[in-house]
């Protein structure tokens, strides 16, 4: 590792909607001597929620990186959104960061977006911290909130900075790391002699911490069953070494709002979380190879954001894992294989950039103009390819149909989500050409509703949402025979086309064309006619106008003149069969069925089969996973699952996840296929 590397400090900040993240990076910024005062969320002015959408909805959307200097220390701040339907931002974070910061109010307690950040943290193999906010607010409880992060994450949650409660209020603060005890004004902090009102809880988690210190290394063991006090170099040591090995995960208590004890968490940033270290990434010939956070080595980064605005261009964000970015070196895109000239190097602070000649290896900051680039992909050297992890793209389940308000902008729409998309690999977006719908998916309705406003904002393109038609289709339940008989006569060569065309069930995707003429009836040379004829007919069937499937279409007779008849003729008189012996073959509605692959908690389960029982589905099986969640296995028509993204999210409180596909289509029940047929008929 090369000293610059030694001194970088990535940090993001993770966990649920409204716990204080983005009110944190505030406080950190401002002591760090960054902003003059911390901005505040509901006042529009902070750091890293400068998008208009986030001004306006007092809310996190996206991921923003802040960077300075701190104590000799280069410290890149990722602070992300905690909304489930902005998931991506999250997953951008923990990509890029070396230390997760996972934020829990001291009021409300653990809840579930901290335990899905603890588990993307654990699964990228990122170092943890607990942060316990809002210890000014007076229903906190910074006890019953450690409790309930110990009784869920084990013996590794260790406390580093506690509240001293004292008259029933947080008087001061301990630090466990310099056995000393500060009280606050503002951000100012003094040494003080404060004592907590419970002397027996107070030594109880010291306990916890010189326990969680010495169990780190022998020597500490040692000392500390002698009964020696750990000086504060060992207790770093301790800490180091287990936030490495991952046998502790560090516990702060602080007040983000007034900034208080946040000073001894960015002291901590700084001295104790590690520095990029080595990644595994895959060679030209598919062998893993490791890259160390050396600024000598060879040059290895990935993309792990994107911002693709009309007004400011393409903005792409790396971390540099091996070796170092400068303006020289040519971008060689190791997922595309192709090369561009590499842009003007930036390192951010929120929205504003400051130009650097270079980001050396651990660092983190963002490239112009790389068009080439989508969040994801490696820049490496062309002399030496190697592929790094992506980024964890959450998947997306909510689907609805978009719409342009105005006629003739559906070109704008499509230009419009693809450079959305390019941003927010979690959005997807796709035209159906059965239903003749745009199509849009992602993590759920505010995200959408988002996309929408960014249409108008950015692009000038203004739609609606609407609930996706479903791609029914129709086939017949009974063999039939029918003619088809097309003549017309008018001045010089008439037409004339006459066809016997037997109808039945097959099963099949596209029709299944056969014939069985005798004595020449019906020329050889019009058999492509009739099957031309009846395979445009097959795209548009007579009950709702949907696609015919599991369709025999067999030639058995007919006649023909030897002046008038024409290919024309015979395909006029396949269609004329078609219509009249489909009508007569009972012609059924099929409907898409989906196989559904449901996680979700234990408590949870029983509700989600009862909404899938709901959805007319099919429950086929369930799985335990061992880790308080169960897969469900079930069938169910795609028509009902226009609303489950939303119900699964309610059920288990944003715990469950699924995944859909199609499985085949079925016979529809007749109650719902004649209101299907009755709206194809208005």
């Amino acid at each position: 590792m090369s000293g610059k590397s030694e001194n970088i400090r990535n940090i993001t900040i993770v966990g649920h909607a409204s716990k204080g993240k983005t009110t944190l990076t505030e406080a950190l910024l401002n002591i760090a001597g960054k902003t003059e005062r911390i901005g505040k969320v509901a006042d529009g002015n902070t750091v890293t929620d400068f998008d208009a959408e986030e001004k306006k909805r007092k809310c996190s959307i996206n991921s923003a990186v802040a960077s300075f200097d701190y104590k000799g220390k280069s410290v890149n701040i990722i602070d992300t959104p905690g909304l489930f339907d902005f998931a991506m931002g999250a997953a951008e974070g923990i990509r890029a960061a070396d230390t997760a910061v996972i934020v829990v109010s001291a009021r409300s307690g653990l809840a579930v977006g901290a335990e899905k950040a603890f588990k993307a943290a654990s699964s990228k193999g990122v170092s943890k911290i607990f942060v316990t906010t809002k210890m000014d607010d007076e229903r906190a409880d910074f006890y019953k909130a450690f409790n309930g992060i110990a009784a869920k994450f084990g013996t590794q949650v260790c406390p580093i900075v506690v509240p001293i409660i004292s008259g029933g209020k947080v008087a001061a603060y301990y630090n466990m790391i310099e056995d000393k005890t500060y009280s606050y004004d503002g951000t100012t902090r003094k040494e003080s002699d404060a004592a907590p009102d419970d002397e027996g809880r107070f030594e109880a988690i010291k306990a916890v911490f010189a326990e969680a210190v010495a169990g780190t290394d022998e020597e500490l063991m040692e000392k500390y069953f002698e009964g020696e006090e750990l000086t504060r170099d060992e207790r770093i040591k301790g800490v180091k070494l287990g936030m490495a090995d991952g046998s502790i995960i560090p516990v702060f208590a602080l007040s983000g709002l007034y900034g208080t004890a946040c000073d001894m968490l960015l002291d901590f940033v700084a001295d104790v979380c590690p520095a990029p270290s080595s990644e595994y990434a895959i060679d030209a010939d598919g062998e893993p190879v490791e890259l160390t956070a050396d600024e000598n080595g060879p040059v290895a980064a990935v993309c792990f954001k994107t911002v693709a605005d009309p007004f400011i261009g393409k903005l792409s964000f790396f971390k540099v894992v091996s070796g170092k970015l400068t303006g020289s070196i040519p971008a060689f895109n190791a997922n595309t294989g192709k090369e561009e000239r590499m842009g003007k190097i930036v390192k951010m602070f929120g929205s504003k950039q400051s130009d650097v000649s270079e980001l050396v290896a651990g660092d983190i900051g963002a490239v112009t103009k790389l068009s080439g680039f989508s969040t994801g992909d490696t820049l490496c050297s062309p002399n030496n390819i190697v592929k790094l992890d992506g980024v964890a793209v959450p998947t997306a389940t909510y689907k609805m149909a978009i719409c342009a308000t105005k006629k003739g902008e559906e070109e704008k729409i499509t230009s419009g989500l693809t450079r959305l998309c390019e941003e927010d690999p979690s959005l997807s977006f796709w035209n159906n050409h059965e239903t003749h719908q745009q199509l849009i998916a992602g993590l759920g309705e505010q995200q959408l509703e988002i996309a929408v406003s960014r249409l108008k904002d950015k692009f000038g393109v203004e739609a609606v949402l609407e609930s996706p038609k479903v791609a029914y289709r129709e086939t017949i339940t009974k063999k039939v025979s029918a003619q088809g008989r097309h003549k017309k006569q008018s001045g010089g060569h008439g037409q004339f086309g006459d066809v016997f065309i037997e109808f039945e069930p097959y099963d099949t995707e596209k029709l299944v064309f056969a014939e069985r003429v005798v004595g020449g009836s019906v020329p050889k040379n019009f058999f492509p006619a009739v099957e031309k004829g009846l395979n445009e007919c097959m795209e548009k069937g007579v009950l709702a106008g949907y696609p015919m499937v599991g369709v025999k279409a067999t030639l058995y007779d007919g006649s023909y003149h030897p002046v008038d008849s024409s290919e024309m003729s015979f395909k006029m008189a396949a269609t004329l069969a078609f219509k009249e012996g489909i009508s007569n073959a009972m012609p059924i509605l099929l409907e898409p069925i989906v196989t559904l692959k449901a996680v979700v908690n234990d408590e949870a389960m029983g509700d989600i089969i009862g909404d899938i029982n709901k959805r007319r589905g099919r429950v086929l099986g369930m799985t335990p996973n061992g880790d308080g969640t169960q897969e469900i296995l079930a069938e169910v028509p795609d028509a009902e699952m226009t609303t489950f993204s939303t119900a699964v999210r309610q059920i288990t409180q944003g715990r469950g996840s699924f995944t859909t596909e199609f499985a085949r289509y079925e016979r529809t029940p007749e109650h719902i296929a004649q209101k299907v047929i009755a709206e194809s008929a208005e």
